[in-house]
């Protein structure tokens, strides 16, 4: 692994540990030119997955990307970063196992909002505002009541 700050090309691990419940493991690596240290992430990668844009261009999926997106969307939002990573990881898996190697740019979105809105609601309209590409003030009225018609209405107590 490349030294992120000297680029030297010969790093050593110093601790290894299992995260996300043994999907990934962390490494703690040191450089021995710069004494830089930095921690690596190992996932496993079933297939490549291919992005479908609207345009019709195709690209290769970034989980990095993925990650930025329903970052920016929870930004000044107290969310654990736990929670954040494994809605990434239930989305990247369920692109993963649904056994296609081309996945539209549109299903990916689907897919974050889906997990968005179980996470904050604040994010679930930031991202729709980009994903649906709101052009008016009533786009975010209608998403807001979308939420409001997902939540379970309790009913008041009526002894009679």
């Amino acid at each position: 692994m490349r030294c992120p700050f000297c680029q030297s090309e010969d790093t050593q691990v110093k601790d290894s540990r299992p995260a996300e419940d043994g999907a990934v493991i962390r490494r703690r690596r040191v450089c021995p030119d710069c004494a830089g240290r930095f921690t690596t992430f190992e996932r496993v990668q079933l297939r490549e997955l291919m992005v479908v844009k609207k345009s019709g261009r195709r690209v290769v999926f970034d989980r990095d990307k993925l990650m930025h997106s329903i970052q920016v969307a929870l930004r000044k939002r107290e969310v654990d970063s736990d929670r954040v990573e494994r809605a990434v990881s239930g989305i990247v898996r369920q692109l993963e196992s649904s056994g296609e190697v081309e996945i539209p740019s549109e299903e990916i979105g689907r897919l974050a909002m889906e997990a968005l809105k179980g996470v904050d609601d604040i994010a679930y309209i930031r991202f729709a505002s980009v994903y649906r590409n709101f052009s008016v003030a009533k786009d975010f009225h209608n998403v807001i009541d979308e939420l409001g018609q997902m939540e379970t209405p309790v009913s008041p107590d009526t002894d009679d």
